[in-house]
């Protein structure tokens, strides 16, 4: 591809970018993670419209930088090779001058990114790079940018950054801004996090359109796998059977693949952040990587597709948004996130950090029926003298107590609550 076709790209989508409106947009926690004069490459990944492009713009605005900037997530860009990019280089220079910043785009869709982006590194220039494939920027940030990144995971909108997107109060203790807060929880359990959605009336179609492109985009294409409708079949399933274990074999069966395909069809699946995974607690590190939990990255996947068949159970929905939210907040501190299954307990998330247990964490929708209730007090109980933990917390939709019981003491916690707790 030559400097004047790639010269009028770039012109088109600078006219984009000055285009866009950042004003009523909601500010996001992942920017305190960005470190504008860091001589590393500041890399923001997470699934498709999550907003990773809008996170690095408006850090960039924000700041006051004059930035250059290229999305490789276009069309007219779809057969580039790493040997155009110096035309790139070119044209960008001719477009906006000299910088030294520049904003790159989706860029795990050019093979051998790594060591251009190297070299201009080595030149001063300072970096901002997004990408929505965790497997391919991991693979390759470790070995061409070992110690020259700093990389950033975002997830679609939290219920706080929900909240402030519908102008939700989230600090009165009054019964109609409790009230408030309560449904519209109900609203994020539906409609999930994606920023789009707040100004699309066709969600569904938005979703399947989101879909469709990490399907053929970000997995099928990547990894030239053939049987792409076995892929998307068994994506659908996971979707709908989420808070779940995965079975290779199960999946397998179901749909007509090996264990190993089946296998490499969920890696993908995570790869391109539409699901997450949650090993489960053992001291033994074959235990942790053999048993696994499934969670989509947004309940967007489990409620506005079209051939769904999970959309009443709101208990799951809790859990899925607890999850997330966990990998939010303790992942950028490297803690580790498990679920913890024995057969006389079982709780949703165990926190841990070097080996030691943090927080036990279970998730009820409703704990009025005495049944439920026992059951997961005593899971927790029991986990807590196994694991030697004391820090116990069961989150609810809205019960709210201290229980105590043989010596230990469990927070019962709202789910709003708990949510909005930082």
């Amino acid at each position: 591809m030559n400097t004047q076709r790639l010269l009028s790209i770039i012109a088109d989508q600078r006219e984009e970018l000055l285009a866009n409106d950042y004003s009523k947009l909601c500010p996001r926690p992942e920017e305190s993670q960005l470190d504008l004069e860091s001589n590393r490459a500041q890399v923001v990944i997470g699934v498709r419209r999550c907003g990773k492009s809008t996170l690095c713009e408006m850090f960039l605005k924000q700041k006051g930088i004059e930035f250059a900037y290229v999305n490789f997530d276009d069309d007219r860009m779809e057969n580039m090779k790493v040997s155009d990019l110096d035309h790139l280089l070119e044209a960008l220079y001719m477009t906006y001058g000299g910088f030294r910043y520049l904003f790159i785009d989706e860029i795990q869709n050019i093979d051998g990114w790594p060591l251009f982006a190297n070299r201009l590194l080595r030149q001063k220039i300072h970096l901002f790079i997004t990408g929505s494939n965790s497997k391919l920027l991991s693979k390759e940030l470790s070995t061409h940018l070992t110690g020259r990144n700093n990389k950033v995971e975002l997830y679609p909108f939290s219920f706080s950054e929900f909240c402030t997107m519908k102008n939700i109060d989230t600090v009165s203790l009054s019964t109609k801004a409790k009230g408030l807060r309560k449904r519209t929880l109900h609203e994020y359990l539906q409609q999930g996090g994606f920023p789009e959605l707040f100004n699309e009336s066709n969600r569904i179609g938005y979703i399947n359109g989101l879909l469709d492109a990490i399907i053929k985009n970000d997995i099928a294409k990547r990894f030239k796998i053939r049987n792409v409708e076995a892929l998307r079949r068994i994506a659908a399933y996971l979707a709908d059977n989420y808070c779940q274990e995965f079975v290779a074999k199960t999946v397998g069966e179901l749909f007509g693949v090996s264990n190993h395909t089946a296998e490499n069809y969920y890696s993908y699946l995570k790869e391109a952040f539409l699901l997450v995974g949650v090993n489960k607690f053992s001291y033994k590190s074959k235990d942790r990587v053999r048993n696994e939990k499934v969670y989509v990255v947004d309940t967007a996947f489990v409620t506005e597709r079209n051939d769904t068949f999970s959309l009443e159970n709101l208990g799951w929905k809790l859990e899925n948004i607890v999850c997330i939210e966990l990998m939010r907040r303790y992942k950028p501190l490297f803690y580790n996130v498990f679920y913890y299954k024995e057969a006389s307990s079982q709780v949703d998330f165990v926190i841990a950090k070097d080996g030691n247990v943090k927080e036990l964490i279970q998730v009820s929708y409703d704990i009025s029926i005495e049944k439920t209730r026992n059951r997961e007090i005593r899971g927790l109980m029991n986990a807590a003298k196994k694991l030697k933990c004391n820090n116990l917390t069961l989150v609810t939709f809205e019960e709210q107590e201290t229980v105590e019981e043989n010596g230990y003491s469990i927070n019962v916690i709202p789910a709003t609550e708990w949510l909005l707790t930082s």
